[in-house]
């Protein structure tokens, strides 16, 4: 391969952000590699981005796959269900969103609404969302079997930069449309949320498919090492040609395994 040039990606790099826009231009350039790597070998790759309103899962999945091939990568963020989905067992329809051999898929919210939002705003019944835990674990157990190689990314955040996040919203014209009720209505069950949230790590990550907690407060540090994380768990060719750090920070990761 021909040897990485610092120098050509200069001219994308603002100078106010230089050290990050050059570390994430060199990322990018690593999940290029990857890609390649992930259509040769016919491998299926489905990454989960979750966490709380405004957490900064958006922000990552467009750096993700902001030079991306599209036709191997794809993002699915689904609405809610339909009554026709309604009616169904309720993974049915992620399961057709999953990655053929060869291909990428980005989860803008998952499966893992049951988890956390639905039950805390009322979208879901007490019965639903256990039937839900009982059997999440199972279902990535098979898909894990099957050949695909799940990551399960949480973006983390504190009540105070949340505030300021979602004021930001409110005040920005450019950025109202991220805004819902929901999102305002679930800031103020902060204390329910993190109790969900705390038994979905404590029930829902197995060896086999582990949560990894980001820390969202510095969302640039979040796209980071959220794609850092990614690329720390392939061995493909090249790897590390561009002399960027592939090693995730344990400062602002955290892998958590449950005995469940």
């Amino acid at each position: 391969m021909k040897k990485f040039e610092p120098d050509s990606i200069a001219e994308y790099l603002d100078e106010l952000d230089r050290d990050y826009m050059y570390e994430l231009c060199c990322l990018q350039v690593e999940l290029l590699q990857l890609q390649k790597y992930v259509t040769e070998q016919g491998i299926r790759l489905a990454i989960v981005f979750e966490g709380r309103d405004t957490a900064g899962k958006g922000g990552a999945i467009l750096r993700f796959r902001q030079h991306l091939i599209p036709r191997y990568c794809k993002v699915v963020a689904l609405h809610k269900p339909t009554d026709e989905e309604r009616g169904q067992w309720y993974f049915q329809r992620y399961i057709q969103h999953l990655p053929k051999a060869g291909a990428i898929v980005l989860f803008d919210r998952s499966w893992y609404n049951r988890a956390v939002v639905e039950p805390v705003m009322g979208f879901c019944s007490s019965e639903e969302h256990e039937r839900f835990m009982e059997q999440v674990n199972i279902v990535e157990k098979l898909w894990v079997d099957d050949g695909i190689k799940l990551i399960k990314l949480w973006f983390s955040i504190d009540q105070e930069e949340q505030g300021s996040r979602l004021q930001d919203r409110q005040l920005n014209p450019l950025k109202t449309w991220k805004l819902s009720p929901v999102d305002l209505a679930a800031r103020e069950k902060w204390d329910e949320f993190t109790s969900y949230k705390e038994k979905m790590f404590a029930k829902t990550s197995p060896s086999h498919s582990p949560w990894v907690r980001i820390d969202g407060n510095e969302k640039k540090v979040a796209r980071l090492e959220s794609i850092r994380y990614v690329l720390s768990q392939f061995d493909y060719p090249n790897k590390g040609f561009t002399g960027v750090s592939l090693e995730p920070s344990s400062k602002a990761i955290s892998c958590l395994v449950s005995p469940h």
